[in-house]
């Protein structure tokens, strides 16, 4: 008994200190890109950075929060990424919902034509030209319209809904819950795991999302975060290549390395909270079944 103890205290020891390796291994390019935005121009020029700033400075951060701009498009971003991930879940619903019903007419064809837009897409220009017929070039909508149903995402949602008790359907139609109704308070809350799952890739890559917006609008009013960092980074390149003042005193890298951890910090917060839902609903499905 003794002796079994022991050969688990030392698994879980062992256990343990493989995943604090595999943990220090994630982070270590984050923490390197934390001491090359804190590091000075020389520093960084001269490949001197590890996981410690060396001549340490706050000038990436300083340049990056005393342009309006880019406090804006922060701003801005923020409040297109949620607008777009709660847009994109209603419509994921309501796609999802009727198609996972085993008894609706036409439902296998609508689902495989659903799946063939996964394997085909019709690439930039047929998408480019349906958001200039539709008018929404230049304007929120082309950043919000076009990605907001996930023909993957919904799939995922189509077999959770599935895999529901279809008794649960029945007995609140029975209760006289319309269809919205029944989505709303019976699907909807027992998908809580597949919605944060899929709520999680909807906002990544509305974050992280660049081209359209080069693509489909002109307007800086409506230049998310990513596009002005970028714009950000190459004026300082651009400067430093002319021999100017302005950017004299960053490296290009400076900018580029807290553009990235400017970008990582949103969804870095916002995983957590999501990974806790997930695991919940989970955990709670399994002790019900």
């Amino acid at each position: 008994m003794v002796a079994n103890k022991r050969g688990e205290s030392v698994f879980q020891f062992f256990m343990g200190a493989f995943f604090l390796s595999v943990c220090a291994l994630c982070l270590a390019p984050a923490v390197h890109l934390l001491a090359v935005s804190l590091s000075g121009k020389n520093a960084v020029l001269s490949g001197r950075i590890g996981f410690i700033p060396v001549g340490f400075t706050l000038d990436a951060y300083r340049r990056a929060l005393a342009d309006g701009g880019f406090i804006y498009s922060f701003g801005y971003s923020l409040a297109l990424t949620s607008g777009y991930t709660l847009l994109a879940l209603i419509l994921t619903s309501l796609c999802a919902y009727p198609l996972a019903q085993r008894d609706l007419p036409g439902a296998r064809i609508v689902k495989a034509l659903v799946v063939f837009t996964i394997y085909f897409t019709p690439g930039i220009i047929p998408s480019y030209l349906n958001a200039r017929n539709l008018g929404l070039l230049d304007s929120v909508w082309a950043l919000a319209l076009p990605g907001a149903l996930s023909a993957y995402n919904a799939v995922i949602l189509i077999n959770f809904f599935r895999s529901v008790d279809p008794a649960l359907f029945e007995a609140a139609r029975i209760d006289g819950a319309g269809e919205y109704l029944t989505l709303a308070a019976v699907a909807v809350p027992l998908a809580a795991p597949a919605l944060a799952t899929i709520a999680l890739f909807y906002a990544v890559s509305r974050w992280n999302g660049v081209s359209d917006v080069l693509f489909y609008v002109t307007n800086p009013r409506l230049y998310t975060v990513q596009l002005k960092l970028k714009q950000m980074t190459d004026m300082v390149v651009i400067s430093q290549q002319e021999g100017s003042g302005a950017g004299n005193d960053l490296a290009a890298d400076n900018i580029k390395a807290a553009a990235v951890l400017f970008s990582m910090l949103p969804i870095a917060i916002l995983y957590p909270f999501i990974q806790r839902r997930f695991t919940r609903g989970i955990l709670l499905g399994a002790v019900k079944g």
